[in-house]
């Protein structure tokens, strides 16, 4: 039935919650918009020097006429061995560094998620922690692991699993707060200890979301591991930061080349590992 007005003409007028809800979007446009030019000014953001600009960096990359040898092609490759060898380093890194987090990240999950957590003061501790761990960058805490263990790929290990425990933390307990509750009570109706409830209730159902999320951290830890050797910290690092201060460009895009090949090796192998195994 139409809503009619007065002398029975149509009521076009929305109804309340829909008129509010309007507004909010409306509102929350005018935020967006607001918070955009906030945070143009200060940034110095500028297209046009940027493309006034980009002769420079055309020089940068391929060099110029009279200046022979300068510029990042061609690359050389003279020293591949050496840097086959610590982009395998970097790897490796990655790898360990993934599984360390993904050992400390589930129990850290498992208190971080409402509803596996002992009580409201421990969940929220842990997510506080969380926060904290994630908010340490990994070049930050090589430095300070550098300092711990001394120089090598060890102290980058570290970093990267301080690092992806809280990432990996928190995406875990996400996915253990989506579990469904229904399964969780059939096992504890079963009398099951609360370990129990977690191995057969829980578990069972986070094993997907955990695979694809640790594949996901690992491919982004093989991108963060390139920069640790910038600080001593392992890795072929070490080797763009004296290639680019020796002015050696050549060879710093040999070791790029080299990077951005392993980065694409990794995410294709891990993308079809998710897809076998989620």
């Amino acid at each position: 039935m139409t809503n009619t007005g007065i002398a029975g003409t149509p009521n076009l007028e929305p109804p309340a919650p829909l008129k509010r809800r309007l507004l909010l979007n409306r509102l929350m446009w005018v935020g967006i918009v607001a918070l955009l030019i906030w945070a143009y000014f200060g940034t110095e953001m500028s297209f046009p020097r940027l493309f006034a600009g980009a002769g420079e960096s055309w020089k940068l990359l391929f060099g110029e006429a009279d200046r022979p040898g300068s510029g990042f092609f061609p690359p050389d490759f003279r020293r591949f061995p050496e840097y086959l060898e610590q982009m395998l380093i970097t790897i490796k890194m990655a790898i360990w560094g993934t599984l360390l987090a993904v050992i400390l990240g589930i129990p850290l999950s498992v208190l971080a998620a409402r509803n596996t957590s002992p009580n409201i003061v421990v969940y929220t501790l842990t997510r506080r922690l969380l926060d904290f761990l994630r908010g340490l960058n990994e070049f930050v805490l090589a430095l300070v692991f550098v300092v711990a263990v001394g120089l090598g790929p060890f102290p980058g290990i570290l970093a990267l699993a301080v690092h992806t425990a809280g990432i990996l933390a928190k995406l875990f307990s996400e996915g253990i707060e989506a579990v469904d509750t229904g399964q969780i009570e059939a096992v504890q109706a079963t009398g099951a200890s609360p370990l129990q409830v977690l191995t057969h209730g829980v578990w069972p159902q986070i094993v997907p979301h955990v695979v694809s999320m640790t594949l996901y951290r690992f491919e982004s830890n093989v991108r963060a591991a390139t920069v640790l050797g910038i600080v001593g910290a392992g890795g072929i690092g070490f080797y763009i930061t004296e290639s680019i201060r020796g002015f050696d460009f050549r060879a710093a895009c040999a070791i790029i080349i080299m990077i951005l090949i392993s980065v694409f090796l990794v995410d294709t192998l891990s993308a079809r590992v998710r897809q076998r195994l989620t």
